[in-house]
């Protein structure tokens, strides 16, 4: 019975308090010591029994369920760059006769896939109107589940929720129909009609995935068109235009072959653009598609110095490998750019002319997708080029530092460092860390000292033995920053300190970021040339001085430094430290010593190869694996497994300094191109296809794999690496499952305009299988792809909640709807009563009613 009344608990659990309200009440009134008549005491018992049982109900939030058929409506409205005039013009249309045909309705309007631009005012204030304004609309891209939803949430309780839908029905992203079959809110869709403004639509540029090299093959451009009209399109090989032609388009699809082949490159991006004379959306107008070449092995050569490097650039290319050349600064800055080579070598490059990302970059091309590093030493590498805590050095199989100090000279040097204001936070943390490891680089016989200098000079540590690392370094974490730019009190506490220390190497390095106060620079500089002080300068950024930097350097026979990213300094401290202690070059003639026998090396007749005259000491890493080394024992040629790829190094040079012998051994091309052969990216072991695809939200990789027998390749463990074009460094990782025999695919959300590179890598029993790449191109988001209405969806989105497919704003509004429950709080009259019935318990307590007829009283009242 209690189940039929329209009461309902809103907290339910509050009612535990009537178990203890009832027998309290009954206790007290047994035991009261009030001398009233009986009745009286049973009729003041039931009066604080209903007072307690309304405060109860009162704290259980007791409602009062009625029916209402007040209607709450969330008209959602696309206003995607797809809708076209026509459809706008039937937006406005249908919110003006809604508006008139609501009645008491609560109607709000909640624009999706907008920018803030074009949300119409009018929208703004009819929400304004119903008291609601939803946050954030505009970031709903065509994503009609989303935009349901949130209309959704945005309908209060207690009225009859309704939402209609005005939208083409091309959904960018997730399901609506899936959101709609749940069936809680009735969705009425109302599909907008096809845009019939001028527009021209690059829709694809198809290409093979993978090509012999010069094997000819067609570019298939594909273009959608809504009017009759003549267009010009330029055809661009990377970034470099190659072909123009004009173009009749028809209306609907237009497809266009271009005969194109690749010759010198393992991948090549095609990119074509279109240009119309009416045309809506500029954006579209753009499509680009990824050839790969199979063909000779291609890799990327960097040295510092490309015009010292030919004779080792000829001897790969003799030996079929492709070598492009370049300067450190030609290094990609992007992750996609690297994929291109099968192997990157650096011949002679110190890391202070790479930056950050390039190393990032470089690491992740290694680790995460089996690319090949081969390292080649020289007098501006490993120690010398600061290698030293750098990602590059994690990558080597061999340590920046070498520790053999009874065999060096020992170094006092003292660090100069910049502590004025704008040295503030990164860049003052930044040379404390480069200072910090300046220190970590010397030996137990060095010294080293730090001045600070603003307005004046501060010793920050004195010049102190390098064996007690610990304390120096505690004493550069308390550097700070203080006023102005006075450096020459500095450079001449330095001096002053250096001419009494004992060592037989003696070093200044000095960094700053600005303009100093007038001093004998040139003066004290000699000064300390005359007593076997050498001077570097570091200038940090655009504001420092530059020019007296550079002729400190000069005069003080050191190195002048010019960095634009305060990231390099720690790498500048640790090569000056490496230079300056002359503890990492060897320049004595030995002949190479073979360790191990290894595969590198077969055919190479190392027994008779004539001596080198140099090489750069390092330190092997516990798991590498040493191939040569020198006469000493330290390490020639080492190499090691670093994730997915391989790196490896030759701590002598490749050019006439050391290698001037080598370069006329008849084996010189063979033992570089076994060894650039050896670090390459491991392809395609198995044969494998790889096809990618496209969709509107998200791209589909499938692999299709076989053995040399054709059979298909089951049960291996797949991983896919992607790198998305908003950041070349960061990754993401996928394990692809296995869908169909020798068939593995995943499909993966993608939105991001630009360049993409998917990595997959095969393994069975921990052993690489198979690698294979591929890089794709976003060119514009599927916001712009022209496309017809899907009344279809829109139809089953009503069907499946019960709403209305296409309906007026008056049949829409005409349509009787099952009506909705409001809770109606009853608190405020319960609590109204117990104060009425309080009146009352006192009234009972204070006046005795016997004179009524209800009795005498028999007891005393205390």
């Amino acid at each position: 019975m209690l189940d039929s009344l329209p009461l309902e608990f809103a907290r339910p659990t509050m009612l535990v308090f009537a178990v203890f309200l009832i027998p309290w009440l009954a206790f007290g009134a047994w035991r009261s010591l009030v001398d009233l008549p009986n009745a009286q005491r049973h009729l003041l018992f039931g009066v604080r029994l209903v007072l307690g049982m309304l405060l109860v109900c009162a704290m259980a939030g007791l409602v009062w369920l009625r029916t209402t058929n007040q209607r709450f409506v969330v008209v959602a409205i696309d206003q995607s760059r797809s809708v076209g005039e026509e459809g706008q013009q039937l937006i406005r249309d249908w919110i003006a006769n809604a508006q008139a045909a609501a009645g008491d309705a609560r109607v709000v309007f909640l624009p999706f896939a907008a920018t803030p631009g074009n949300v119409s005012e009018d929208f703004l204030a009819a929400n304004d109107r119903a008291g609601i304004r939803p946050a954030g609309w505009s970031d709903l891209a065509s994503n009609l589940a989303a935009a349901v939803e949130t209309a959704r949430a945005v309908i209060p309780p207690n009225y009859v929720p309704e939402v209609v839908l005005l939208s083409d029905g091309n959904q960018t992203v997730a399901d609506v129909h899936r959101i709609a079959s749940l069936g809680e809110i009735p969705i009425s869709t109302i599909p907008l009609p096809d845009p019939r403004d001028p527009e021209v639509q690059l829709s694809a540029v198809d290409v093979p995935t993978q090509v012999r090299e010069g094997e000819p093959f067609n570019l298939e451009v594909v273009i959608d068109s809504t009017r009759q009209q003549s267009a010009e399109l330029n055809l661009f090989r990377d970034d470099l235009k190659i072909d123009t032609k004009t173009v009749r388009l028809q209306i609907g699809e237009n497809r266009y072959l271009v005969p194109q082949q690749v010759a010198g490159q393992r991948k090549v991006v095609y990119t074509v653009r279109v240009g119309a004379i009416e045309d809506t959306f500029l954006n579209n107008n753009q499509a680009s598609g990824s050839v790969n070449a199979t063909g000779k092995p291609r890799v990327l050569l960097i040295d510092s110095d490309p015009a010292t490097t030919d004779v080792l650039r000829w001897a790969l290319e003799e030996q079929q490998i492709h070598v492009d050349l370049r300067p450190p600064q030609g290094l990609p800055q992007k992750l996609d750019a690297l994929q291109t080579y099968d192997a990157v070598l650096l011949s002679n490059v110190p890391a202070t002319e790479i930056s950050l990302r390039q190393m990032q970059n470089l690491r992740s091309y290694v680790y995460d997708f089996g690319g090949g590093l081969l390292v080649v030493g020289g007098d501006q590498a490993f120690g010398l080029g600061g290698y030293y805590r750098t990602p590059l050095e994690e990558m080597l199989p061999v340590r920046s530092d070498s520790k053999k100090d009874k065999e060096k000279p020992s170094l006092a040097i003292v660090l100069i460092i910049d502590r004025s204001g704008s040295m503030a936070k990164d860049k003052l943390e930044l040379a404390k860390d480069a200072a910090r490891g300046a220190v970590e680089l010397l030996g137990p016989r060095d010294q080293v000292g730090v001045i600070a200098f603003d307005n004046s000079s501060h010793w920050i540590s004195e010049l102190h033995s390098a064996s007690d690392k610990e304390f120096i370094v505690n004493r550069i974490r308390t550097l700070a920053t203080g006023g102005g730019t006075n450096m020459y009190p500095a450079l001449a506490d330095a001096y002053r300190a250096l001419q009494t220390a004992v060592a037989k190497l003696k070093h200044v390095i000095i960094l700053t970021d600005g303009i100093s106060a007038p001093g004998d620079f040139a003066g004290v500089t000699a000064d300390m040339v005359a007593q076997r002080i050498t001077v570097s300068t570091v200038a940090v950024g655009d504001g420092a001085d530059e020019k007296t930097l550079r002729d400190i350097a000069e005069i003080g026979s050191g190195r002048f430094y010019l960095c634009d990213d305060p990231q390099a300094v720690p790498q500048i401290f640790a090569k000056e430290t490496v230079t300056a202690s002359r503890s990492a070059i060897n320049e004595l003639p030995f002949l190479p010593q073979q360790a191990r026998v290894t595969r590198i090396l077969d055919g190479v007749d190392l027994e008779n190869s004539p001596p080198l005259l140099g090489f750069v000491a390092t330190r092997a890493k516990p798991t590498s694996e040493i191939v040569l080394t020198t006469e000493e024992g330290d390490p020639l040629l080492a190499w090691w497994r670093y994730g997915l790829g391989k790196t490896m190094v030759f701590t002598s040079d490749a050019k006439s300094r050391w290698a001037s012998e080598w370069m006329s051994w008849p084996d010189f091309p063979a033992f570089w191109a076994q060894l650039t052969r050896s670090v390459m990216r491991n392809r395609d072991v198995q044969q494998g296809e790889l096809n990618l695809r496209q969709l509107d939200d998200a791209l589909e990789v499938t692999l299709d794999v076989v053995d040399s027998n054709g059979q298909f390749q089951n049960q291996l463990v797949t991983q896919l690496t992607l790198v998305r074009p908003a950041d070349q460094v960061e990754k993401e990782t996928y394990v692809v499952p296995q869908t169909a025999p020798g068939r593995y695919s995943i499909r993966i959300p993608i939105k991001d305009e630009g360049a993409y590179f998917v990595d997959l890598t095969q393994t069975e029993n921990n052993q690489v299988v198979l690698q294979t790449s591929q890089g794709f191109d976003v060119g514009y988001p599927a916001e712009l792809r022209l496309k017809p209405t899907d009344s279809d969806l829109l139809r089953r989105v009503s069907d499946a909640s019960g709403g209305q497919f296409n309906p007026t704003a008056a049949e829409f509004f005409q349509k009787t709807m099952p009506p909705a429950s409001r809770a109606e709080p009853l608190w405020p009259w319960l609590l109204s009563f117990s104060l009425f019935l309080l009146v009352i318990d006192i009234a009972l307590r204070r006046t005795d009613l016997s004179s009524w007829g209800l009795g005498r009283s028999k007891r005393p009242v205390r």
